[in-house]
């Protein structure tokens, strides 16, 4: 098997590119384009293919299979486009950095993990997943959790969302007079707004859904962060709800990928809209805190990319299976 991963990241690609491939429904494609077994990780910063192939499956071949909403493909211009790709030993490496969060925008953050692991259930029960990248992905969460354990990579911010909350205190100084709406369910939310409270937020809402747009008219600060293809807000519903706000701006954190908020929607008078490649700077902030740690977390990596490979016969390019041991329950997945 050719084992290889084709991706961009907040690395290569501004937010716009990364929502055009934000790979729904891939999965099924992926097969059909030649990829024995395949697994799609798409997060607000990432969106990446880990495949297994008998024959080379072309980087153009995977960017049309993920791209959204049957646009017109980019298929044999990839080369203009911002994807990286890595074979063997490289997409081991890149895998085991990615599920540690050393490749993330907030690096050491722990969503990541849960995310991998989720992709690799979907995968996994779709039959997508067979031996190759059962393996592959179960060494990599052992590689995660050994770096959580072992270094203090998670300290400081180490959530997207604990990073918008950082965003918003800097605009607001104290949060505690501020009236909030997190937009959105699953972890990110969750996270965001356990950051708000120990801010001294106290007039805080969550919705799963934009139910009641009208909630608008009564915050300062929206943090949405849902599953949604097409934008929730945009100038035509906004803008109405927000006439009679005189001098009381609106602060909106978008850190949904797709985006939930039209980008025209900053035109509004009084509206102030950060997306998530809007919070790199904060984000870089508190990498010093972390950065130190980054070493240790490298060895332990490169430490099990070696015993990983010593287990596996390779050739150029190429894995050969070891089907001695079939896939087995992870009972790991239950908790992130």
């Amino acid at each position: 098997m050719n084992l290889f991963c084709v991706g961009l990241s907040h690395h290569t690609a501004n937010v716009e590119t990364r929502e055009r491939f934000a790979g729904a429904g891939a999965q099924s494609t992926l097969r059909e384009a030649g990829c024995a077994e395949a697994l799609v990780l798409a997060t607000c910063n990432r969106v990446e293919v880990y495949g297994a192939s008998e024959k080379r499956v072309s980087t153009d071949e995977i960017a049309h299979c993920l791209l959204q909403n049957n646009e017109v493909s980019d298929r044999g211009h990839s080369e203009a486009l911002p994807f990286y790709r890595y074979e063997a030993d490289k997409c081991v490496q890149h895998l085991f950095r990615v599920a540690s969060g050393l490749d993330s925008m907030v690096v050491g953050e722990t969503e990541i993990l849960g995310q991998a692991k989720k992709a690799y259930q979907s995968a996994r029960t779709s039959g997508a997943v067979g031996p190759c990248l059962h393996r592959l992905f179960q060494r990599a969460f052992r590689v995660a959790k050994q770096v959580r354990t072992h270094t203090e990579i998670t300290r400081g911010s180490v959530s997207v969302g604990s990073v918008a909350v950082d965003l918003a205190q800097k605009i607001f100084g104290e949060l505690g007079l501020c009236s909030v709406l997190v937009l959105g369910a699953g972890e990110t939310s969750e996270r965001t707004a356990r950051a708000l409270v120990s801010r001294g937020v106290i007039d805080l809402r969550v919705s799963k859904t934009l139910q009641r747009p009208q909630q608008c008219c009564e915050i300062d600060i929206l943090i949405t962060s849902t599953s949604s293809e097409a934008p929730l807000l945009t100038p035509a519903n906004l803008g109405p709800m927000l006439a009679d706000r005189v001098d009381r701006p609106l602060f909106i954190i978008d850190i949904a990928v797709p985006r939930d908020v039209d980008p025209a929607v900053n035109e509004i008078e009084g509206v102030y809209l950060y997306d998530i490649d809007a919070l790199r700077s904060v984000a870089e902030q508190s990498l010093a805190v972390r950065r130190q740690q980054m070493a240790s977390a490298e060895a332990i990596i490169a430490e099990h990319v070696s015993d990983f490979l010593e287990k596996i016969s390779w050739e150029p390019g190429r894995v050969v299976q070891n089907t001695e041991h079939p896939p087995v329950a992870d009972s790991s997945l239950r908790a992130s």
